[in-house]
């Protein structure tokens, strides 16, 4: 099989097209990215030899340069989002362009094509849930511009499933977590925070609950998705797994071997939601899928791998910390 990974140089598509390529020798990828913000070249730099991958820098939204890209492939990953939920609140026309705009023009050729396309979504856009979980039936209801536009996309894919029986799988995941993620994300930001014992800002009160996954099994879903996903379906991904955005500090900051008077709570941010909540019976019942990985596992993992390339973030820390404290 052909891919066409987007936003591959991102934190989950460089995660996913890395383990394609060292785990499926009869697959090749190509990766367009447009690399705006949260793409790093570094993500791929061990792979950029390989013969069974090639990158083309380039926005999703250029119809004329997806047409020749999809027509070389069998299916699209959509990766490609804009996803940083302060940046959204501060000016959200980008989030417009290539989460609406860049997913229509896949979803366009695909289905004149005749293609294959996954949708990479998120849980937000269920917004905060004081109980229970979403399944693939519950109802939108977006907080932010950035869960508004996710959502936007999801209604634009299911009426050409509808209309134009589009061959178009869609995934909605919980937080990710691990190697390559952009530092203005929680995890990675208080692992480079901590190493410099630098103050490591908690928005609020810092309980609001989140569901987090190891990247690599979040890969193994949507690869499973990819293969046998049923066209005009939807499929949640969770972990089962929800920590308090301050009990992740700890736990960090527990195994640095830092002090929690490093903590600093800061005011929250405009629309906060409290909880994010996923059932992911369903990818479960239908292939079989489950997670292996638990926290503690994953976030030993994680900071491992940003000290061991501590380097590179520390070059850049001072820009980052210019930035809103983090996505959560």
């Amino acid at each position: 099989m052909k891919l066409l990974v987007t936003g591959g140089l991102g934190f989950i598509g460089s995660n996913f097209i890395t383990k394609i390529l060292d785990e499926k020798s009869d697959f090749e990828v190509i990766n367009v990215d447009a690399q705006l913000h949260g793409a790093d070249k570094r993500n791929l730099s061990g792979i950029e030899n390989n013969e069974n991958y090639e990158f083309v820098n380039g926005n999703i939204t250029n119809k004329r340069l997806m047409e020749e890209l999809i027509s070389k492939c069998d299916a699209v990953v959509n990766f490609a989002a804009e996803s940083f939920v302060d940046r959204s609140i501060n000016d959200a026309n980008p989030f417009l362009v290539s989460n609406i705009r860049g997913t229509f023009t896949i979803l366009d050729i695909i289905t004149k094509q005749k293609k294959r396309m996954i949708q990479i979504s998120t849980d937000e856009v269920f917004g905060s849930l004081p109980k229970g979980s979403a399944d693939e039936q519950t109802k939108f209801n977006p907080s932010s511009p950035y869960a508004a536009t996710k959502a936007a996309a999801e209604l634009l894919i299911n009426s050409f499933s509808i209309t134009h029986n589009s061959d178009v799988v869609i995934t909605r995941c919980t937080n990710n977590y691990g190697p390559r993620q952009f530092p203005e994300k929680l995890i990675p930001k208080t692992i480079i925070l901590a190493k410099q014992e630098r103050s490591i800002p908690i928005y609020g009160n810092g309980k609001n609950l989140r569901d987090w996954i190891f990247v690599d099994e979040h890969c193994d879903a949507v690869y499973e998705i990819l293969i046998n996903g049923k066209a005009g379906q939807a499929y949640n991904i969770s972990a089962n797994n929800e920590i308090s955005n301050v009990q992740i500090v700890h736990k960090i900051l527990e195994i640095m071997g830092k002090s929690n008077d490093l903590i600093e709570f800061v005011e929250d941010r405009p629309g906060h939601d409290q909880r994010y909540s996923l059932d992911s019976s369903k990818i479960k019942n239908e292939f079989g899928w489950s997670t292996k990985i638990n926290f503690g596992e994953g976030i030993r993992k994680t900071i491992e791998w940003y000290e061991k390339n501590f380097s590179y973030y520390e070059s850049i820390s001072n820009e980052i910390l210019k930035s809103t404290p983090w996505k959560n």
